[in-house]
Parts: structure tokens; sequence; C-alpha cells
């Protein structure tokens, strides 16, 4: 049995639109209720959200669903995806969900879980959970029904505990640090964490109102804090995408570092320190050649997963490494987070500026990038246009062109309906026609 509701990251889609309904969310809630329900005694779930408007409808339909086969919820308020990976753990809880859509924009939603190890749950769990949704559901005696209530002081666990990341007895005295929080669900913790560590800090992207989370702002979008860098001759900029979990650091040129920048930055600290376990980074498939080639030199071998932190996070757990991470700006330590955490690998980028003396410039650029090009093409959710021949044919004509030069991936997306078209080659105007040629079958395809 495959998965058909789930995705490389939770439920996500379209707010008010299959599967993103409040129908949906109260039986997926009551589902994923008796997955983890196993016995009569008490049952906690903590839930979080990011700032979009469809989360209170979310959050409700998800609560009705829990409380409905008797467990206990606990709703944070907006808090940052680790937070609640974090807290699902420290207070015990059988399950954490978090109701985001990370870097998408304010229109789409979506629903991620983590199991009582903070972790998010397994393949094999989701599918266990899509089986009991097609189900009659059995529901709870009515004393059995759970309660549900807000509590003070999580996103204030999170602050505490992200503080503790930063190397003992250092402090950002001195530096000013610009920091994006994409009107999304760091917009509170974020600014906080880094002005009780001593920073002068520039607060963009702190107003969120619903529907403005990710735009114009954020990681995706870091040409705003880019300009605030510049105008205000911060040091560093820092910034993160709706949820928190993924980051990009902005250089005191405005130049824009992505994540593979950052693990490599990470990782070589690391090892040197002796701290890298396995002597190992796990990165996905779409982290760039570059890259590789300079873990080499530093004798520092790569593991690259499919795409989704969550099978990076995985192949971590499996042979017992302690960072990984997308070039996209999740960045996962073990050591620390069950989960990508945007703010924790920004005070990590920023303890080597501490340490060091160096610029964030010099930080932040520790290799040089293959040549690297990604294209996203849109389509219809039910057509599949990599089936066309003509397709085919132009994804092994541009295979053959690249062949020992550089390489292709394509893939589809696994949180919208998108087909990547990405290539890496020293040549790149082989590189971008190979693309182009591919992008047009599949316009035409569509």
């Amino acid at each position: 049995m495959t998965r058909n509701l789930f995705g490389t990251d939770g439920v996500r889609g379209r707010a008010n639109t299959y599967p993103m309904t409040p129908e949906v969310a109260m039986r997926l809630g009551a589902a994923v209720g008796r997955y983890f329900r196993k016995d009569k005694h008490e049952h906690r779930v903590v839930i979080g959200k990011d700032t979009r408007r469809s989360g209170y409808m979310l959050e409700n339909a998800l609560t009705a669903g829990l409380t409905s086969t008797g467990m206990n919820v606990f709703l944070l308020g907006p808090v940052p995806t680790p937070a609640v990976g974090l807290l699902t753990h420290s207070m015990r809880a059988d399950l954490g969900v978090m109701i985001s859509a990370s870097h998408n924009p304010h229109h789409d939603n979506g629903i991620k879980f983590f199991g009582p190890d903070g972790f998010k749950l397994s393949d094999e769990a989701e599918i266990a959970i899509e089986r009991i949704l097609r189900s009659n559901i059995p529901l709870c005696a009515p004393e059995e029904i759970g309660r549900a209530q807000r509590i003070d002081g999580g996103l204030d666990r999170y602050v505490e505990f992200a503080k503790t990341t930063f190397p003992g007895r250092r402090q950002l005295e001195g530096l000013k640090v610009v920091i994006d929080c994409a009107n999304g669900a760091a917009y509170k913790a974020a600014p906080e964490v880094l002005w009780e560590l001593g920073a002068e800090v520039v607060k963009i992207g702190v107003s969120p109102n619903g529907f403005n989370i990710n735009e114009g702002c954020g990681s995706t979008n870091p040409a705003a804090a880019a300009q605030a860098v510049l105008a205000e001759k911060a040091d560093v900029g820092i910034c993160l995408d709706g949820d928190a979990d993924r980051v990009m650091i902005i250089d005191e040129t405005g130049k824009v570092a992505d994540g593979d920048q950052i693990m490599g930055l990470i990782a070589s600290r690391w090892a040197r320190e002796g701290r890298l376990i396995g002597g190992t980074l796990v990165t996905t498939v779409m982290s760039n050649l570059g890259l590789e080639r300079f873990l080499a030199g530093q004798n520092i071998k790569m593991r690259r997963t499919g795409v989704g932190d969550r099978y990076v996070v995985e192949a971590m757990r499996a042979g017992g490494f302690n960072l990984g991470g997308e070039q996209s700006g999740h960045i996962v330590m073990t050591d620390y987070t069950t989960t990508g955490d945007g703010l924790i690998a920004g005070l990590q980028f920023l303890a080597a500026m501490v340490e060091t003396g160096e610029k964030a410039s010099a930080l932040t650029n520790v290799f040089t990038p293959v040549p690297q090009l990604l294209r996203n093409v849109r389509f219809g959710g039910d057509s599949d246009p990599l089936s066309d021949d003509k397709v085919k044919k132009a994804i092994e004509n541009a295979e053959g062109r690249l062949k020992a030069r550089g390489r292709l991936l394509i893939r589809k997306s696994g949180t919208e309906p998108l087909i990547r078209v990405m290539a890496e080659c020293e040549d790149e105007a082989v590189m971008r026609s190979a693309v182009g040629d591919i992008v047009k079958a599949i316009e035409k395809a569509i």
C-alpha cells in the first residue's frame, strides 16, 4: 500500500480545497488519534501553527477529531515547526502536530505530524494512518472525550532552549543582525533570542496579518533582507521561512548563501572539533557538486538522499550521524533538534563569526559552486507529463550532452504541483540548453 494523502512533508494543499478542508482535517485528527491512543491512560497532543488565517480553521477541526478519540490537546499557538518537535518530546506527548505550508504562499496550508520522540512520522506510520482514515473510525465513549486547552509558555520554553545551543559564555555584543521572519511562525521567538544573546537586532517580516506570510520576504524571497542589511550596515542577515525550519544567510555585502554553503561551514568546523559523527554530512540529491568536492577535500563523507528533510533525518538516524540538511536551507543538527531549525542553524553561523572574527562574506564562501540551474514547471495534479514520449526523448538527449561534465535531476515536487528540472555543468551554455529543451517538452506535453 502506498501513501495517497501524505506527501514528502505531511499533508498539504490549497486551504478550503481537498485535502485541506475542515472535514478532512477532522477525520485525519480522529485517525491519527486512534493510531496513537493504545489504552485508556492520558494521551497528549501538542498543536502548533504558523500565521496563516486558515490555521485557525484547521486547528479547530483537528482538535475536534483528536478529542473525539480521547486525546487531550494542548494548543501552542504560533510557534516554529522545530518547537513542536521539541515540545512533543519534552511534554511527554504522544503526538505533535504543526499546521503550516512552510515556504508556500498564504492560500496553501499543511499538517505535519511528529511522534513521541519528536521526529516526523515514518512512511509506515503514515500508511497505517491512511488505512484508518479510509475505515469507519471508532470514537471513544462520552466520558473518555479528550480535553483541549491553550497553554502559555510553550514559546518561552523554545526561546530558552534555542539560547542554550549558542556556545557557552559567548555573546553577540557588537554584531548587528537583520532577522527576516517571513511574517511567519518565528516572528516573536527569533528576534527575542538574538536580542537576549546581545545582538543589535533589525527586524523585518514580523507583522503577520494572516495573508502576508512569505510574501516578498523570508528565505524564498531574501531581497528585502539583503536591502535591509545594506541600508542598516548590518554585519549579517538571517532569513527564515514561514515555519522557521529553513534558513538563508546574507553577508554584509548583501549576497545570499544557501543551505549548501551553511552545511559546508558547519561540517568543516565540526569535523575539526571532532564533533561530526562518522565524519559524514547527509544531504539530498539537490546539493551542489561543488559541496561534494569541498567535503572530499576535507576528508568528510557526503551521503545523499531523496529530496525532503524527513528523508535526510531518516538517513541520519539510520547511520547515527548528527548533521544533515538541504540546499533549500533545512539544516538538521540532531545534537539539538529533531528537524530542520533555521534559527538554531543561524546561531551556529553567528557562533562561527564570533569565534573566528571573520566577516560573514568569508564564512559564506566555503566552496565554489558548480553552475546549477533549476526550473519549475507547474502542471495539473492529475496529469503525468513525464510519461510523454517526447519528454522522455528530451531527457535522454540532455543526459547525453551532460554526461561526464555534470548531472541532471528531474522530479515531481512532493509539496506543490510542480516538476523540478535541475542540471549542473561546468559549461553553462550546455546546461541552459539542456534544461530549456526539457522544460519546453514538458510545457508542450501539458
